[in-house]
């Protein structure tokens, strides 16, 4: 975890389905990427589900959320995180994780949030 002032933090709190919170929360991060300001982008509560691997959104006839999530490191957003507590809350283990976020304690969490300009959550 780099120790440097970050213009935004995202904090993904909602699941991919089901509301358009997390698609919104995705499209602002890319498009402020676009001005190249560093970001973190955090996966927390049920956000975390839409770090699921082996997802398959055909039968509510949508997109699959995580195959969008892979664009992040195409826009330059490489420092993605994911709350352990929020792990621990729904028994998710890393591995069935795709992106391979760093795992973040609340500590941690908060220091990211304190060390960002901005931050957006959804």
């Amino acid at each position: 975890m780099t120790e440097q002032l970050k213009e935004f933090t995202f904090l993904a709190r909602t699941a991919p389905y089901g509301s358009d919170r997390s698609s919104l929360l995705l499209d602002i991060a890319l498009a402020s990427s676009v001005f190249e300001k560093r970001s973190n982008y955090v996966f927390m509560d049920d956000g975390i589900y839409q770090l699921l691997k082996g997802q398959n959104a055909d039968l509510i006839q949508t997109k699959t959320f995580g195959k969008t999530l892979e664009a992040l490191s195409l826009y330059g957003i490489n420092d993605i995180y994911v709350l352990e507590k929020s792990m621990k809350e729904r028994c998710v283990s890393e591995e069935d994780l795709m992106l391979d976020p760093v795992v973040l304690n609340q500590e941690k969490l908060k220091f990211l949030i304190k060390n960002s300009r901005n931050l957006i959550t959804l």
